[in-house]
C-alpha cells in the first residue's frame, strides 16, 4: 500500500470535530494487517513506531495490566489485542469504536453526503496512534492517553508537540473531548469546546445546573451525528449556537465564546 501524502493544509476550510476514542471497541476486523505508513498524518509516524515498541514490551511484563490501568475482568484480552497489533486484521476507524458517543454519533444511519462530511471534518485523538480519520484501518487495541508508557512516559506529553505540527486547522474546531484527551492537543484554530449540563428547576428558586458524564458523551455524540446529517458548516461560534439551537438543543455560549454549553431540562 502507498504511503498517504496528507499534510496539513488538508484540515483547513472546513469545521473540524475533535473527538476522543473509546475503550469499547469492535471484536476484530476484516481487512488486511496494518500499514502503518497507510494511516493519516503520516508525520506522526516516528512516534507511532516508538510508542507501539513500548506497548509491545510492557505487554510481556507481569505488571502489564496496572501499567496500562485495565480493569481486572477486561486485561487478558486487552493485553492479546495488543500484542496481535502487526498480524490481527483491521477494521475502518469508522467502524471500530463501539462506546456511548459513537453510538449516538451512529455514522451508519448517515446518508452519502453526511458520510463525506464526516470523514473530512472528523478527527480522533488516540493515546496510540495520535490522531485518526475516520478511513483509517486498525487493529482493536487498548492504550489509553492518560497512561504513563514506560519508558516514554505520559502519553499525552509526549503527542502535544507533534499533534501541534501535524494538526493546524484553519476553520473553528468544535471539541468534543473528554480531558485525558484534550491535554494532548490545544489547536491553534478558534476552538469551541461542547459541555453538556443538567438543569434542575426548584420551586420558588434559582434553576441549578450539574455537569453529567454518561449523558454528556451521548449527547455530543448525537450534536456530531445532528450538524453532519444537516449539513452545516458553521465557521465562528456564534454560527455553531445558531445551528445547534436550530436542530433543537437548548444551548448557549460562554466564556467569551470558548464553550457551547447544551443544556438537559430535567
Amino acid at each position: 500500500m502507498n504511503a498517504k501524502t496528507e499534510t496539513t493544509t488538508r484540515i483547513g476550510g472546513t469545521v473540524l470535530i475533535v473527538l476522543p476514542p473509546s475503550e469499547g471497541k469492535a471484536c476484530g476486523g476484516d481487512g488486511p494487517p496494518l500499514d502503518p505508513a497507510g494511516l493519516s498524518f503520516p508525520e506522526l509516524n516516528p512516534i507511532r513506531e516508538r510508542v507501539l515498541s513500548a506497548l509491545a514490551e510492557v505487554c510481556g511484563r507481569d505488571d502489564a495490566p496496572q501499567v496500562l490501568a485495565l480493569p481486572r475482568t477486561q486485561a487478558e484480552e486487552a493485553l492479546r489485542r495488543n500484542r496481535d497489533l502487526h498480524t490481527a486484521p483491521t477494521l475502518p476507524v469508522s467502524r471500530l469504536y463501539k462506546g456511548v458517543l459513537y453510538e449516538n454519533l451512529a455514522l451508519a444511519s448517515l446518508d452519502e453526503a453526511a458520510r463525506r462530511a464526516a470523514d473530512e471534518q472528523i478527527v480522533i485523538l488516540s493515546g496510540l496512534w495520535g490522531a485518526l480519520r475516520l478511513t483509517d484501518r486498525i487493529p482493536p487495541y487498548r492504550l489509553a492517553m492518560a497512561v504513563s508508557l514506560p519508558p516514554l512516559g505520559r502519553l499525552a506529553a509526549l503527542w502535544r508537540p507533534a499533534l501541534e505540527q501535524a494538526l493546524r486547522p484553519t476553520g473553528l474546531v468544535v471539541d468534543m473531548r473528554s480531558a485525558p484527551y484534550a491535554v494532548a492537543w490545544r489547536p491553534a484554530a478558534p476552538t469551541v469546546t461542547v459541555r453538556v449540563f443538567r438543569e434542575f428547576h426548584v420551586p420558588g428558586g434559582v434553576p441549578k445546573r450539574t455537569v453529567v458524564s454518561h449523558m454528556a458523551k451521548a449527547t455530543r455524540g448525537k450534536v456530531a451525528h445532528d450538524l453532519l446529517k444537516a449539513g452545516v458548516d458553521p465557521a465562528s461560534p456564534e454560527e455553531l449556537l445558531k445551528a445547534v439551537c436550530g436542530l433543537g438543543y437548548s444551548a448557549e455560549l460562554s466564556g467569551d465564546g470558548r464553550h457551547l454549553d447544551v443544556v438537559l431540562h430535567a
